[in-house]
């Protein structure tokens, strides 16, 4: 069953502007792209988050994650997979295995999980949409790229360690708020 989310859906895509003619044209996908939160992404944070303040050094299955997170599986194995992938978890084979970070806490940041997913992401960018006027080519659109480079500025700043900080000052139940950050 999924469950509902009420947030606008993270697709990425970068208007830049040309030399010769000041249009703005459609970009190669780099950090200040566009960001749209979906339920892919949304999941994929939680599901880090999840694996951050409830793993340690063991390893999450995820089945353990869908039960307390809700996420139906059929978002969270393919997103997990790329995670792996992009060495922001580590994938454990066998009757003890699931999911453990890569890396410590403090060294994986919301930046990191958000590039990762919106490699994945297929739908299309209003701002990708080459109608509109010069207002909107020369004056909105490059602040609206202005404002996305300071959230992945600011993504980049957040890290699980944080995150996990704040479960645990919220009274969140974790094994991991009991054992800290790991060293690899």
């Amino acid at each position: 069953m999924d469950r509902p989310v009420s947030r606008p859906l993270v697709r990425t895509r970068v208007w830049r502007e040309t030399r010769d003619n000041q249009n703005l044209t459609f970009g190669d996908g780099g950090l200040d792209d566009m960001i749209r939160l979906t339920k892919k992404l949304l999941f994929a944070i939680e599901a880090v988050l999840d694996i951050a303040y409830n793993g340690g050094q063991v390893p999450v299955r995820s089945s353990e994650i869908t039960e307390r997170e809700g996420i139906p599986r059929r978002y969270l194995e393919p997103v997990l997979q790329e995670l792996v992938r992009h060495k922001i978890l580590l994938g454990i084979r066998g009757p003890s295995g699931g999911y453990r970070l890569a890396k410590e806490r403090r060294r994986i940041s919301l930046g990191d999980i958000v590039r990762t997913v919106r490699g994945l992401e297929t739908a299309e960018d209003p701002i990708s949409d080459p109608a509109g006027s010069a207002l909107g080519h020369q004056v909105v659109r490059p602040v609206w790229l202005e404002l996305q480079e300071e959230m992945m500025r600011r993504l980049d700043a957040l890290t699980l360690e944080e995150l996990c900080g704040r479960a645990h000052r919220s009274g969140i139940a974790g094994r991991a708020a009991e054992c800290g950050d790991f060293e690899i």
